[in-house]
């Protein structure tokens, strides 16, 4: 015990989540989020003049930083190895405490909107080699654009990985990739056949709207990566929290 205490204090943490507010984007199909307190400081005093506030949130499942489950996609009504919506649910998701890699597609800057990052850009930008069970985090720049919805959106047009890469990335067996663009993919994809792909044909989990500005800071080659979907039985997807512990 008192090694692995010694290692996490030798770690540091970064912090993989954009931030919730009103207003902030989200998928036009997909609910968004909205926050009202319930409850104001003095509405409830007790004794010693002690009182406390909360407030009611609501949210898509597949908005802000998430993870999308295997009940996410589906193609001619099949999901992933033949899977019930109760079996691809994200409940089943477990924490999830994995080795990390990442790419930093557009050091310095964002891809243009029209880019796909293929498996060339994979093997030559890819901060260690890929193996299974792993988590892959692609930057594309994009998530600087957070605090403007109107822009991160940008109508649905987005650069991101395209499905010859997706395919590069499950024949490895990682486990999840992510990337901090509303939609992993570059978009408009008429049939998102790289969540098809992921999703459906190989039981992979995407994760989408990260914050991965500090990461690319930070140039770890590899990290542990960690974070924990809501455990909300039958649903497709989910808020998730994630960070990285990358060595000080």
């Amino acid at each position: 015990m008192q090694e692995l205490f010694h290692q996490l204090s030798r770690s540091r943490v970064i912090d993989l989540a954009q931030s919730w507010f009103a207003g902030m984007p989200h998928w036009p199909t997909h609910p968004p989020f909205a926050m009202a307190r319930t409850k104001e400081h003095g509405d409830y005093v007790l004794e010693g003049g002690v009182s406390s506030a909360a407030e009611l949130v609501t949210l898509g499942t597949h908005v802000g930083t998430h993870i999308d489950g295997l009940g996410h996609f589906s193609c001619g009504g099949r999901l992933y190895a033949g899977r019930s919506m109760e079996e691809a649910g994200i409940d089943r998701v477990g924490p999830i405490v994995r080795r990390g890699v990442w790419m930093d597609a557009a050091p310095g800057g964002e891809l243009a909107e029209s880019e796909v990052i293929g498996v060339e850009a994979l093997e030559r930008g890819l901060s260690a080699p890929v193996g299974s069970g792993d988590v892959v985090l692609i930057r594309t720049g994009w998530g600087r654009r957070w605090k403007d919805a109107r822009r991160f959106v940008n109508e649905q047009r987005q650069p991101g990985i395209g499905v010859e890469a997706a395919r590069w990335l499950s024949a490895r067996g990682v486990f999840a990739v992510g990337a901090d663009n509303v939609a992993l993919e570059r978009i408009p994809s008429p049939r998102m056949e790289v969540h098809l792909h992921l999703l459906v044909e190989s039981g992979v989990h995407i994760l989408e709207c990260l914050n991965l500005e500090e990461l690319a800071a930070a140039g770890a080659r590899e990290f542990v990566f960690v974070g924990a979907p809501l455990k909300v039985e039958g649903a497709t997807g989910a808020p998730l929290r994630p960070f990285a512990l990358v060595k000080q």
